[in-house]
């Protein structure tokens, strides 16, 4: 008898306890810990596991029916076309509003802003790919809109996400264009504004408007509804803004 009250109690354990799976692009990587860590405080009985990787990439993934029930993306154009598709419970809302940076990891005249790149001992410049990744798209016409895209094109490293960008910019390249809210997370730290990384004017290139959507293959929807509605809560929308985004 008392095996099978414990028997009983385990099970009834793992039943009220569930684990939920989210694609997020690879710019929130840097906020999602303290994003989940949050989240988790709120509902402890529901695990958040996550899948990182660029935005096209997990939309493909969605797709071919990758067991996801919720997509944070680093623009809206993804979740629109899953919506568009019929992989969307509804229409995708803005969480955050993404912005890119100039980075490197000497110490450069951020006073050039886009120009410094042009410079002869800036041989590499690592951004993202503009087919896969949102913030590479963003790059793309940032540079094209102060005429310096074809001028620069020899000297890019393209990565296949923002944060492979950061960690090429880091490592591999003499700069890169970066996410912002890349330059918040811990291991950015000791890296300056200013001295290290300077915004790029949002001027130059179509804000970064990143959606979150919930998502029709997926079990256990009202979990999934209540981290939704947590990243749209004030309390996710401070923690991004720690992170370097802006909020609407």
């Amino acid at each position: 008898m008392k095996k099978l009250f414990i028997l009983f109690l385990i099970l009834n354990i793992f039943s009220f306890a569930s684990t939920i799976t989210i694609a997020v692009a690879t710019n929130v990587s840097y906020a999602i810990k303290e994003l989940t860590a949050s989240f988790t405080k709120l509902h402890p009985n529901i695990k958040v596991h996550t899948i990182l990787g660029s935005s096209g990439k997990l939309t493909a993934q969605i797709e071919h029916h990758a067991p996801y029930g919720l997509f944070m993306s680093a623009n809206m154009f993804y979740p629109y076309r899953l919506y568009k598709k019929g992989f969307a419970m509804g229409k995708p809302m803005v969480y955050a509003q993404g912005e890119l940076a100039l980075f490197s990891s000497k110490k450069r005249d951020f006073s050039l802003g886009l120009k410094l790149l042009t410079q002869k001992n800036i041989k590499r410049i690592a951004i993202a790919n503009p087919k896969t990744a949102p913030y590479g798209e963003a790059t793309k016409e940032a540079l094209q809109k102060v005429k310096l895209y074809n001028l620069l094109k020899p000297k890019f490293v393209y990565a296949e996400s923002i944060s492979q960008t950061l960690s090429y910019a880091r490592m591999a390249t003499d700069m890169g264009i970066v996410a912002k809210s890349s330059l918040f997370s811990k291991q950015m730290k000791r890296y300056k504004r200013g001295i290290h990384w300077k915004e790029i004017d949002e001027k130059n290139y179509t804000s970064i408007a990143q959606g979150i959507v919930l998502l029709k293959n997926s079990k256990n929807k009202k979990k999934y509804q209540k981290f939704y509605d947590f990243i749209l809560s004030n309390k996710a929308k401070d923690i991004l803004l720690k992170y370097g985004y802006n909020i609407q």
